[in-house]
């Protein structure tokens, strides 16, 4: 999606976003994560916050890089909501539980390891997080994600406090964050017609 796209539906995006991150306390955290998801959906090989910034007319690094590493807000009623929104639209016939890769550079983004990276199709230095999707034949939805946390992380005292990655968050293995997250989903969505909906692995 180019930037004319963007701004065609950008009135559109800011209701969704005024909707989804309503339990966001500070109204300049709401119009931070405005300009994140307008980033994320613009053309680019690169998403890191200085590619999308550089993009983003309004685009400002130091206030995004603020929104996603330093800015204190729970994600849960963000995605209670976006559950509430999407699982009516989508109206799933099957589970979808997948892992998401995303290569980086360096060792100081929260769980990075070599690991294999499906993005690229090889081992890589990356991020992988464990999603689940509600998935129909014409249409899919994240609504539950979790970060994979490697091995080599589980005692790595100072990555973890540089990182902020709490004490209680520890290494597990992909199954047990798979299995985990359609009862984050069930708790955050209000999603009770659809658990009985098959689980399809993938990825």
């Amino acid at each position: 999606m180019d930037a004319h796209e963007v701004n065609r539906f950008r009135a559109k995006l800011a209701l969704y976003v005024a909707d989804v991150f309503a339990s966001v306390p500070r109204k300049d955290q709401r119009a931070k994560g405005d300009c994140y998801l307008r980033g994320l959906m613009l053309d680019g090989r690169r998403k890191s916050i200085q590619a999308m910034a550089a993009r983003l007319p309004d685009g400002n690094e130091q206030n995004l890089q603020q929104f996603v590493n330093q800015s204190t807000w729970d994600p849960v009623p963000v995605q209670r909501r976006i559950c509430e929104r999407m699982l009516p639209l989508i109206a799933p016939t099957a589970w979808v539980i997948d892992d998401v890769s995303v290569p980086k550079d360096g060792r100081m983004s929260a769980g990075v390891a070599p690991q294999y990276c499906g993005a690229l199709g090889k081992r890589a230095n990356c991020q992988v997080a464990v999603s689940v999707h509600a998935a129909t034949d014409t249409a899919s939805c994240p609504l539950q994600w979790r970060l994979f946390l490697p091995q080599e992380w589980a005692s790595d005292t100072d990555r973890r406090t540089i990182t902020r990655i709490p004490p209680e968050v520890t290494h597990r293995e992909k199954w047990r964050l798979a299995h985990r997250c359609p009862q984050r989903g069930h708790a955050a969505g209000g999603a009770d017609q659809h658990l009985n909906s098959p689980v399809r692995a993938c990825g």
